[in-house]
């Protein structure tokens, strides 16, 4: 089924070509007494409202059923022009018709006929089968999720020529959730930790991960198990470092070579969570190939597009998104997970990801909007200061701004640092494209300014000692000194403590000068007596101090001070 062209609003650059919804539905309503068509049951699995995409288009026996299809295709000719032309992103220019033959085949008969890699046959496979096979619900929900992703991961499989075996890692690696975090901070529907995620240009700042973006993240992911096939020549030993890193399996076989010991997977030493890794995509592999041996059932997943790729041109707040796609904010994050906050940046987040039955409804409301898209922007923090300083700047309760950027308390926020802030009227500009790919956010403690002290140790002190005296930390005080917390010092010896100033201190060191100035002033001369005799010391320029000897002892008076300080 084809399209003809349309032009579209401004602020939209949809990129799916399909027969329109409305006839469709329109169609679908004229016959909607007559049997259901026998691919009924293909209805695909999922979280959002049911779907018709599967529906067949079918011939209608009475006239009334002929003149609605002819009322209808008159209907959509008048507004074609207001309807934006969608395309497959990963087929551009292609209509994509449900009704032929091929979409409707089953995408699990595709994956099984994909599979090329060779077979493992041990222990630790019969051991992830059984764990799969008696674990239906996790099953259920695994390849339900799966279902929604799993067409278009296949899609660029078969662009790199690679074995159908790839498109099943997800299930290994996050069980087809893209929102997945593991506790070394792989992320993601294909677990990419941050250096590596960085490796293969995903993104990662406030804004959004883009390890947990559905379409880059299956780039870089594929992109790098070919790379580590190619260094190795063997999708196992591939996998492996996929799994564990190719440092680790490169010096593992290196280590066997040197020993005369085969370098194939099975024969290498690894950790045990790698030597489990094939196994478990072998297991599922396995029970694809034959879920009923397994007493599993794989959901219905029809060979087309489960989603379609709009793209934006303007902010977009993320319910304003979900809202004009008719889907809740749960749904919409479902399909684009990669937002840390809850808007989306057209600089570098120029598109979304819809189901089929959204996609259009979205494009068309966008058309028809009138209200603001986006009720956030970024603001750059100009000086180092206290959150409840930048909340009263930006015109934001200190509360929510915290919320928002997730500071966390008594913390200063620093200079440079990007801060998503409400709209105004005087700040209503879009992010821009340098600050949506390079936008961070830095933290201070916000605590008084400290004095470094020398302080000389006594008889006896410990690292516990000084810090108890001088109101630090154990661990504060042995990383100044270099030294473990269990530490013993020498009598004598110089130990360095910093400690807070004070406003209060610092108000009276700042003023210090000026009072010892007036006092000059007002008292040139000083006299400094003693039990014997009694001098009087002449006013000098400078703030040097005058000395006077007396019965031995040297007595200090200066200018500027307000007292005396003696010296014996």
């Amino acid at each position: 089924m084809s399209a003809s062209p349309h032009s579209h609003s401004p602020r939209l650059r949809p990129r799916f070509t399909f027969a329109p919804v409305a006839l469709i539905a329109l169609l679908l309503s004229a016959c909607a007494s007559t049997t259901p068509g026998l691919n009924a049951g293909n209805e695909q699995a999922s979280d959002t409202k049911p779907s018709d995409r599967h529906a067949q288009t079918r011939s209608f026996g009475n006239s009334s059923g002929t003149q609605a299809v002819a009322k209808a295709g008159a209907a959509q000719a008048k507004t074609d022009a207001a309807l934006p032309v969608l395309e497959d992103s990963l087929r551009p220019g292609v209509a994509v018709d449900l009704n032929e033959a091929q979409a409707q085949q089953d995408l699990w008969g595709r994956v099984r006929g994909g599979f090329a890699m060779a077979e493992l046959d041990n222990d630790l496979v019969r051991k992830a089968e059984n764990w799969y096979s008696s674990r239906p619900d996790y099953v259920g929900r695994m390849t339900e999720r799966g279902s929604r992703y799993l067409f278009h991961v296949m899609e660029e499989v078969d662009k790199r020529g690679m074995p159908s075996e790839m498109a099943l890692l997800p299930f290994i690696e996050s069980a087809f959730n893209p929102q997945a975090l593991s506790t070394a901070k792989a992320s993601g529907m294909w677990q990419f930790v941050p250096a590596t995620g960085r490796d293969f240009a995903l993104k990662q700042n406030i804004f959004r991960d883009d390890r947990r973006d559905v379409l880059a993240s299956t780039r870089a992911a594929l992109d790098y198990l070919s790379r580590l096939n190619k260094k190795f020549g063997d999708w196992h030993l591939a996998l492996a470092a996929y799994n564990w890193g190719q440092g680790n399996v490169q010096r593992a076989i290196e280590r066997n070579q040197r020993a005369g010991l085969p370098t194939d997977y099975e024969s290498l030493r690894m950790p045990d969570e790698t030597r489990y890794y094939i196994p478990k995509l072998q297991a599922v592999k396995n029970i694809i190939l034959a879920p009923e041996k397994f007493n599993l059932t794989l959901p219905p997943v029809a060979n087309h597009p489960y989603f379609l790729s709009v793209n934006i041109d303007r902010d977009m707040d993320v319910d304003v998104a979900a809202r004009l796609a008719g889907l809740s904010v749960e749904e919409f994050k479902q399909f684009n997970p990669q937002m840390n906050k809850p808007v989306m940046l057209a600089a570098k987040t120029s598109q979304v990801l819809l189901p089929y039955d959204n996609a259009s409804a979205f494009a068309v409301n966008l058309a028809a909007h009138r209200g603001p898209l986006a009720s956030w922007t970024a603001w750059v923090v100009p000086r180092t200061m206290k959150s409840a300083e930048a909340a009263r700047q930006v015109g934001m309760p200190e509360a929510q701004l915290l919320d928002i950027n997730k500071i966390p308390p008594r913390m200063l926020v620093k200079q440079g640092s990007t801060l998503l802030v409400s709209r105004t009227a005087h700040r209503d500009d879009d992010v821009s494209e340098h600050l949506a790919d390079n936008a961070s956010i830095a933290f201070a403690p916000d605590v008084p300014p400290l004095r470094k002290q020398s302080v000389k140790v006594r008889k006896g002190d410990t690292v516990a000692a000084i810090a108890a005296r001088y109101r630090v930390s154990e661990a504060q005080l042995a990383q100044w000194n270099k030294v473990s917390t269990s530490a013993r010092f020498k009598a004598g010896q110089m130990v360095v403590v910093y400690t807070p100033v004070s406003a209060k201190n610092s108000t009276r060191s700042a003023q210090a000068p000026q009072r010892g100035k007036a006092q000059a002033k007002a008292r040139p001369v000083r006299t400094v007596q003693t039990a014997q005799s009694s001098r009087t010391a002449k006013p000098t320029k400078s703030s040097r101090p005058v000395k006077a000897q007396a019965n031995g002892r040297q007595v200090t008076a200066s200018a500027q001070g307000n007292g005396e300080s003696r010296q014996r």
